[in-house]
């Protein structure tokens, strides 16, 4: 008889992480990570308190793999740095990005999180005011990004060409949109996913040109 690993609110989070990556956030119920682990989910509340408990170090979870800045760090590199492993992080964990934001009881590596990326920007001479506006206009950019990527109609790594084959736009009825398709899709292997770096250059130049006009 295989020994199961002890249980612990590691093992629990983990498990938890693996059932909302297969069904959803609305799949993770003590029962449900306890089916995961194979134990009852009793077992689980000497780990965590409950549900929303547990749900708070999800959080956490995901807040411990996106990358950090540092204070020491050129602020544009380190926040285009965190914005890629933001994207891919929450990519990879599509139920964190409804849930990151919304919770009451922030765990340690979120505040930590937040604490860094603003230390980074003060670090780097922002004022106050405008690392918060910093931090708000990028994280927008991301999240937003994001939803979009997990929403598209097509897969990661599949062509748009195809897709946009399909709807064919009759060019006397919509001749921008033609010539986009044009101009951008067809031969071109047009992935929506290589427009990440040039809208986040977009925000980060507006940033750096904000900065030096607070300068004296």
């Amino acid at each position: 008889m295989v020994e199961r690993p002890a249980l612990n609110r590691a093992r629990v989070v983990r498990a938890a992480v693996a059932v909302a990556d297969r069904r959803g956030l609305a799949g993770v119920s003590m029962r449900s990570v306890g089916r995961e682990l194979g134990v009852e989910a009793m077992s689980l509340y000497h780990h965590v308190s409950g549900k929303e408990a547990l749900l708070d170090a999800m959080v956490d979870w995901i807040f411990v793999r996106i990358e950090l800045p540092g204070t020491g760090q050129p602020w544009r590199q380190a926040m285009e740095d965190r914005c890629a492993s933001a994207r891919a992080v929450l990519a990879r964990h599509p139920w964190a990005l409804g849930l990151m934001e919304s919770r009451t009881s922030p765990g340690p590596a979120l505040l930590h999180h937040h604490d860094a990326v603003l230390g980074c920007l003060r670090a780097n001479g922002f004022p106050v005011r405008l690392a918060a506006h910093a931090y708000s206009a990028l994280d927008s950019y991301v999240y937003g990004f994001v939803l979009t990527e997990l929403h598209l109609p097509f897969a990661p790594g599949e062509g748009a060409e195809e897709f946009t084959a399909e709807l064919a736009p009759p060019p006397d009825r919509y001749p921008h949109l033609a010539e986009f398709i044009t101009e951008m899709v067809v031969g071109r292997e047009y992935a929506y996913g290589d427009e990440f770096s040039y809208g986040l250059a977009l925000v980060l130049d507006q940033l750096e040109q904000r900065l030096a006009d607070q300068r004296p």
